[in-house]
């Protein structure tokens, strides 16, 4: 008998784990040394050279079924139903590879490298803070070339912002990819091992890829951006969370203000979730974010979050950045206490 997590429910119906449960690592320190080694290597970029990172697999494999299955004279209820079955079938194949490897983890006493290196390529902690600076590096030096840089981790026009309007969208990529890029995939691997980490960003790839509400997804990705609303409930409150009390220790951050706003704008925003990693961010630093944005076929007229200036500058910028490393401190601080109370009780 297996755990599949080290807070999930084991094969045999038992509830929580012991130390020891894998046969070489225990899960949480694999996960603490999966977090150390992203938040200072990042994705080995020389290996995915001659190796496809594995969520570009899983999103060549989702774009086949969307070509085949997602074609304009298909009505909105065949749509519906095609991809509902789509998000059902990715997320059985990536919950089979994650019992795979989790199999591999458990049984054999050299198994864990593989979890431990699928686990740290599967993280986006140092991946975003790199492009994130990229954008307040990229605005220092010209407008132009901080709408190059945030064009690739925001969805709006970025022809269409001008200094303030990316230095925003950065800020709140930031914010929005901390939740559901760091604290969710996380909060997955501690319930349900590495088989809820492989599905949960299964869910997250196929929601920014697909749960789109435009004409060609509305029906098409209602299913998996419904399902990726439901599993970010919980990480992006927690998120919110770290983002509140990491605010103590920044610099120039208020603390009280990051969780006044929070509680009172987060649902502002039209996303279910993802104003609970932005409000906070935006109250810390004395910010407004949100707002009206325009994407590359609509517009979206929403409200401010936040009391601060709209007027975002590459100094703000760089206050997020450190905010964020703060933040990412505290889930790794949660990670740590949760194997030291695991660890004590066995």
């Amino acid at each position: 008998m297996f755990t599949f997590g080290p807070l999930g429910e084991s094969l045999g119906g038992s509830l929580g784990g012991v130390p020891g449960m894998h046969a070489g690592l225990d899960p949480l320190i694999l996960l603490l040394l999966a977090l150390v080694m992203d938040a200072y290597v990042g994705d080995p970029k020389f290996l995915f050279r001659f190796v496809k990172h594995p969520v570009v697999w899983l999103g060549g494999l989702i774009d086949a079924l969307d070509r085949k299955l997602n074609r304009d004279k298909r009505g909105n209820v065949d749509r519906l139903i095609r991809g509902a079955l789509v998000v059902v079938f990715i997320v059985v194949l990536t919950g089979a590879i994650g019992i795979g490897v989790a199999w591999i983890t458990f049984t054999h006493p050299w198994g864990w490298p593989l979890e431990l290196f699928l686990v740290m390529t599967l993280l986006a902690g140092r991946g975003l803070y790199d492009h994130v600076r990229a954008v307040a590096k990229g605005l220092g030096e010209s407008v132009e070339a901080g709408r190059e840089a945030v064009s690739h981790i925001v969805g709006r026009d970025p022809a269409q912002l001008d200094q303030h309007g990316v230095a925003r969208a950065g800020i709140e990529s930031l914010a929005e990819n901390f939740a559901d890029g760091v604290v969710a995939p996380v909060f997955w691997y501690v319930l349900f091992g590495f088989p809820g980490l492989a599905i949960y960003k299964a869910v997250n790839t196929m929601d920014s890829m697909i749960g789109h509400n435009n004409a060609r997804y509305r029906y098409f990705g209602m299913a998996a951006a419904r399902l990726d609303d439901v599993l970010n409930l919980i990480p992006a409150r927690l998120a919110g969370l770290f983002i509140t009390f990491a605010a103590v220790f920044t610099p120039t951050a208020n603390p009280a203000a990051a969780f006044k706003v929070m509680l009172r704008d987060a649902g502002k925003h039209r996303s279910p979730n993802a104003g609970w990693a932005e409000a906070p961010m935006a109250g810390a630093l004395g910010l407004a974010l949100a707002g009206p944005r325009r994407y590359a076929d609509h517009v979206v007229d929403d409200p401010w979050i936040g009391d601060g200036r709209a007027r975002v500058t590459v100094k703000d910028m760089h206050r997020a950045l450190y905010l964020y490393i703060v933040a990412n401190l505290m889930n790794v601080g949660f990670v740590a206490a949760l194997a030291v109370v695991r660890i004590g009780d066995g």
